[in-house]
Order: structure tokens, then sequence, then C-alpha cells
């Protein structure tokens, strides 16, 4: 397995690839990590993925691994939304880098805030043909009413204005899954989430899948979410397995 430490168009990744494969043009999974993470620690992730027949590229997100400012948890928590925004506008760059690599097929996936901005990139993008989230939220605007709130009552005075929080929430909107469905447009898609996540609460996102799942009359196996009873914020083996074979399920086709 080859991995590679690269620079695309300024965003640091790494790229992971069987060496059989090396120069081969094969499909490619984007797969984004959580919040305070960083590439390198979702390598369990590309090398599951890889060995299947995929190149895998990890990005560092905004203020992230080698981004890092120097911000402590509570300044990049204040940040979190311009970090996923800016994740979704840099997965175009990533999209049009390959498309001169010649790559077509193209799946993406995350852990957490990765999976937020899978989510978000699945409103956005058609060019996603498969997609595994885990421990994601589509509801972008609960999701940041609810962190403000949060903030609040932990005594934080949020440094926005009413206007600017407004502005966040109707930029916000765009990208909020829960509002437009029919834009995942009958792609394979699998959630895995903790019952007992209380970082990024369960019910909101497995609501959000029941209602959808409806949209996959023709094909509902392509639509797919474990629930793991007993976990919280926190991936099992069984669902980053899980994770891999989905892309190799969906994205050979």
């Amino acid at each position: 397995m080859i991995v590679k430490e690269e620079n695309w168009s300024n965003i640091p990744l790494l790229h992971i690839v069987d060496e059989r494969h090396e120069n081969s043009n094969i499909p490619t999974v984007i797969f984004l990590h959580g919040f305070t993470s960083a590439k390198e620690h979702n390598l369990h992730y590309a090398y599951n993925i890889a060995k299947n027949g995929f190149r895998v590229l990890l990005p560092d997100a905004h203020l992230h691994g080698s981004r890092d400012e120097g911000l402590d948890e509570v300044q990049l928590s204040l940040r979190f939304w311009e970090i996923v925004l800016t994740s979704i506008e840099e997965m175009d760059v990533l999209h049009k880098e390959l498309q001169e690599r010649g790559v077509s097929k193209i799946g993406m996936g995350g852990t957490s805030m990765g999976g937020i901005t899978t989510l978000g990139c699945l409103t956005a993008y058609p060019w996603i043909d498969v997609a595994t989230v885990m421990m994601g939220a589509p509801g972008y605007v609960e999701l940041a009413k609810a962190q403000m709130s949060q903030f609040e009552r932990r005594g934080f005075k949020l440094p926005i204005t009413d206007e600017e929080r407004k502005s966040l929430l109707n930029t916000l909107a765009i990208f909020d899954l829960t509002k437009q469905r029919k834009k995942l447009n009958n792609r394979p898609v699998y959630f895995w989430h903790g019952e007992n996540d209380t970082t990024v609460p369960f019910e909101p996102t497995f609501n959000f899948y029941k209602a959808a799942k409806k949209d996959y009359v023709d094909a509902p196996e392509q639509f797919e979410f474990m629930a793991d009873p007993t976990a919280g914020h926190a991936v099992s083996r069984m669902g980053m397995l899980r994770a891999a074979d989905w892309f190799a399920s969906y994205l050979n086709e």
C-alpha cells in the first residue's frame, strides 16, 4: 500500500493506493476526518477502502492537521461552520483535479464533521456517485441552532450579530439536505450512528433516513442505516468495515 503526502491546489492530503493500481485509472474515494482530528487519523478507513481497488484521498480540513493555526477547541468550535463550508467548496477543487487526471467515478465519506460535510456535498454535487456517512447530520440549520443555544447556555457570547446569525442560517439552508432530500437522487448512501451519541444526536439523522428511505422505492438496498445501540460518538470496527464494503459494492458498478 502506497501512502503519499501531497498538496492538491493548496489542499494538503494523504494519497493512498495499492501499489498494483498506482498508475491505473481507478475510482477514487475522498474521505473526510472529524472535528479536531486530521487526515492521518482515518488511515484505517483508507487502507480498507484502497485494498478493494480504489484510490483514496484524505484531505486536511481548514484549520486542522497541517493547516492548524493553534486555535483551542472553543475557538475552533466557534468556526465550525466556516470549516464545513470551506470543505464543501474545496471538494469542488478536488473534483476538478480528479477530472483532469481522468477519474470519472468518485465516492465520498467521512466521520462526524466529515460526515456532516459529506451530506452537505450531496446537496451541492451530483458528481458524487456513492457516499458513506459516519455520525453525520443532514439538518444543518437545526444543528447550528442547537450548537448556538448550547454555547449560550454555557455562558459564551457568540461573536456574531443577529444579522450575521440570520445570514449564516440562510447559507446553511442551501446545504441542508432535510430541506431538499430529492437531491440524493437515489445515489447509494450508507449511514452509521451510535444511539448514545451526545455530540451529533442520533434521532434527527435517523428520522431523516426514515423519511428519505421512501424515495428509494426502486432500490431500497442502496440506502442503508446501521444503528449501534451501545455506541456513543465513536464508530465501531463493524461500522468502519461496512463503509469500506459499501464502496466496494457500488463504486465499481
